[in-house]
């Protein structure tokens, strides 16, 4: 009897979209501690594109996608909080995620509530976590209090959409930027309290105007290269850049004197993986982004759905900055 495949997205080397294939790939049984799960849509992400072109290495032949949602087909030994049958989503390494079904790791795969639908699930996974550990640990000296005023890059994407309400939500004032008017206005929509738009404006400049002069606490900076080094120049004294992602290419080195000479600032790279690298972490976290989205405070927008097929026209979106919130593939 022929082995069961499944249909996936693979590259077999670093490039641009077109690296992207359509192929089938063989599909077994679970092993011990892990589980399969047949996708019923598929998270986007940035860090999708790192991966395809080779900025975050990694070994090739690579399936891409870091989050998905669907249901278990079955379970391995040892694993005891999924059932075949549950409805379920993650936000997971390794790689993986643009397939019709795969057998993965089960430590980070959580079951999904049932007042959240798959493609909410796929989009909100690795995103909302995101959001979670920057919100709520990815903190400045004192941590964050309600009026507190932040910097968050790239408001009107997946991730800052998300920021802005649950910023919102916490009585944060986020400061949003982003490249066009209708970005900016979407952050506000959203929970922004100011949106920059920073191809009109020099937002350290506005960064002070609407602080009176203090600066913010935090930056949150998904962008890298383009706003890592302005970035410092409205942080308060003790406050914390984090960069988190390299949209516009890597950050510098940084210069531990300018850090001295800009007010005894922090600076850290943190990473998504760190914090969901144990069950329990994963369904702490995952527990409170359920809970901040089931009560409505958050909405997790998914503006565009892609057939599985079309991932490199969806890799192409992502890169021309053509999308806003969140967009899944459906395999």
């Amino acid at each position: 009897m022929p082995a069961a495949t499944v249909k996936a997205i693979q590259v077999p080397h670093a490039g641009g979209a077109d690296a992207m294939q359509l192929v089938d790939l063989p599909i077994g049984e679970p092993g011990p501690g892990e589980v399969r799960i047949r996708h019923h849509a598929c998270g986007l992400n940035f860090i999708d594109v790192y991966q395809r072109s080779g900025l975050y290495a990694l070994p090739m032949p690579l399936t891409l996608g870091m989050e998905g949602a669907g249901v278990i087909e079955a379970v391995g030994a040892g694993v005891t909080h999924l059932r075949a049958g549950d409805r379920a989503a993650y936000a997971s390494a390794p790689p993986g995620a643009y397939c019709e079904a795969r057998v993965m790791p089960a430590k980070c795969v959580v079951q999904l509530p049932d007042g959240i639908d798959f493609e909410t699930g796929a989009a909100m996974m690795l995103k909302g976590l995101t959001v979670q550990y920057l919100l709520k640990k990815t903190l400045p000296q004192g941590g964050l209090q309600p009026g507190d005023s932040v910097l968050f890059h790239a408001a009107a994407g997946g991730v800052g959409l998300i920021a802005c309400q649950w910023a919102r939500a916490l009585g944060l004032r986020l400061i949003g930027t982003a490249g066009s008017d209708e970005k900016c206005a979407l952050a506000v929509q959203h929970g922004a309290e100011h949106a920059i738009n920073y191809r009109r404006e020099d937002f350290v400049a506005r960064v002070k105007e609407l602080t009176g002069g203090r600066g913010v606490k935090v930056v949150y900076d998904s962008v890298g290269l383009d706003t890592f080094e302005k970035s410092l120049d409205v942080l308060q004294p003790f406050g914390l850049l984090a960069n988190f992602g390299n949209a516009s290419g890597k950050a510098p080195p940084v210069d531990l004197g300018v850090l001295a000479a800009k007010g005894s600032l922090y600076v850290t790279r943190p990473t998504l993986f760190t914090h969901i690298a144990t069950r329990e972490s994963t369904q702490a976290m995952a527990d409170d982004l359920f809970a901040v989205v089931g009560s409505g405070e958050v909405r997790i927008p998914v503006e565009r759905r892609y057939a599985l097929a079309d991932a490199a026209q969806a890799h192409r979106d992502l890169e021309a900055r053509l999308t806003t919130g969140c967009s899944v593939l459906l395999p």
